[in-house]
């Protein structure tokens, strides 16, 4: 059977199948839902993938030496590690953090009136890697012994799990498409088999006047390949929607950061009407010849 066959207009084929009825309305419906729930599953996947990467990304070059030391000796012992960083192979730049910038890190977990004084909080120093970058053993050891209280933090222990996290949601993604059209298949199965059924008698009259059964499978599969393919479509059109709609960063507060689709990203969504219709396709081909064998 001729794709190109399904998009052909034929008066007395579609009039094998009925143009309305539960089964219509189930098959567009279902292509639809599915499609809906398509956009969601892709863009939130894909924009998990893309926040963990970022957030990896940005601790791959860059690690933190927590300075814990007496009040009397922060400001000397900050200084041993600076020296230290200015001469280690691998360290391109080096910085303590003021009071300001480590009250900006603790605002969002203890709000705006943080009492740095009254509180004894440590020294933090940012490090941005080279290339290559350092000996981070090497580099410990130095700092055991000439700033004890200093402790390296390379975020290895950060990337990591980000790492694992962006790569299951990728793959939680596609199975997530998977059974969307695995769902698909056999709710559009279900309504060619039902209608089917349903024109048992039709279909034996035309058997009478010579109509062979790839003639009339024909007519079932484009019928319900355009349908699917037009309910597909309504329903990756509304999630598109739906997912532009979603609040932006500044009014979610920072928890919605980067969800949906960027750039070409929104390409992705249009994949799926055509994806829709090449599975009302094969599924609606098999049920058809199935139950013309059973009809026989």
């Amino acid at each position: 059977m001729s794709r190109l066959s399904l998009f052909r207009r034929d008066g007395q084929s579609d009039r094998v199948v009925p143009p309305s009825g539960h089964t219509a309305w189930l098959t567009s419906f279902t292509a639809g839902a599915m499609a809906f729930l398509a956009v969601f599953a892709l863009a939130l996947s894909l924009a998990a993938g893309r926040l963990a990467d970022r957030w990896s990304d940005a601790l791959e070059r860059t690690a933190t030496i927590r300075l814990a030391a007496p009040e009397d000796q922060k400001d000397v012992q900050t200084k041993a590690v600076l020296d230290i960083l200015a001469t280690t192979t691998g360290v391109a730049s080096a910085r303590a953090l003021s009071d300001e910038e480590q009250r900006a890190l603790l605002e969002p977990w203890f709000g705006p009136d943080l009492p740095l004084d009254a509180l004894p909080l440590p020294r933090l120093i940012e490090i941005t890697e080279g290339d290559p970058g350092y000996d981070g053993e090497g580099l410990r050891q130095r700092l055991a012994a000439e700033a004890p209280g200093a402790v390296l933090d390379d975020h290895t222990r950060w990337r990591r799990p980000l790492a694992v996290a962006a790569s299951r949601l990728r793959l939680l993604g596609l199975l997530s498409i998977a059974l969307i059209g695995t769902a698909t298949a056999a709710m559009i199965t279900l309504a060619a088999s039902a209608a089917l059924a349903a024109n048992a008698q039709v279909i034996k009259v035309l058997r009478l006047v010579g109509a062979r059964d790839s003639y009339i499978a024909r007519a079932f599969v484009r019928r319900f390949t355009l349908r699917a393919l037009g309910g597909a479509a309504i329903g990756t059109v509304l999630g598109m929607i739906g997912i532009a709609l979603l609040p932006s960063t500044d009014t979610a507060g920072g928890f919605l950061t980067g969800l949906g689709f960027e750039g070409m990203g929104w390409l992705w969504p249009l994949t799926l009407p055509p994806l829709a219709a090449v599975v009302a396709f094969l599924a609606t081909r098999a049920a058809a010849f199935r139950k013309l064998r059973e009809l026989t």
